[in-house]
């Protein structure tokens, strides 16, 4: 499970190292894609097929289902780390992410998410409030 917030840097060739403590989970491969709200989503190899597996059940009839594929996959990177733990983010995500020197990496359960700092600031302080405020179930039996 990938938990945490750590702030490594892009170095100038577009190579990020992976923190510490998700190397062991990301050492045999990764596949990093656009996410959602304009963040990168790393995933290892094989949680990755996991996705693709239940992405491509989508009845082929559905628009929905077909865009997302398309998006989600077209811009996915498979990569295995270097000796110093170090991952090169294509351009087109750096691009996508609107991704600089100064990143952010979170824990996000089954995949860690790569955002510009200034986005995730941006974005923690919107959602904070909210999830503060939190008065409805929001995942149902949760809480």
């Amino acid at each position: 499970m990938f938990l945490g917030t750590y702030a490594p840097r892009l170095d100038e060739k577009g190579r990020l190292i992976l923190p510490a403590k998700f190397r062991d989970e990301l050492e045999s491969g990764i596949v990093v894609t656009r996410g959602q709200e304009r963040c990168l989503y790393v995933f290892a190899t094989k949680d990755f097929e996991e996705m693709h597996d239940r992405i491509r059940q989508a009845p082929i009839t559905s628009k929905q289902g077909r865009d997302y594929l398309r998006l989600f996959l077209s811009g996915a990177n498979a990569e295995v780390p270097d000796k110093q733990h170090r991952v090169t983010i294509p351009a087109q995500l750096r691009a996508y992410a609107g991704l600089d020197r100064d990143v952010t990496v979170i824990g996000a359960g089954n995949r860690a998410e790569i955002w510009d700092t200034a986005a995730w600031e941006t974005y923690y302080a919107e959602q904070e409030a909210g999830f503060a405020d939190t008065t409805e179930e929001v995942i149902p039996g949760l809480f």
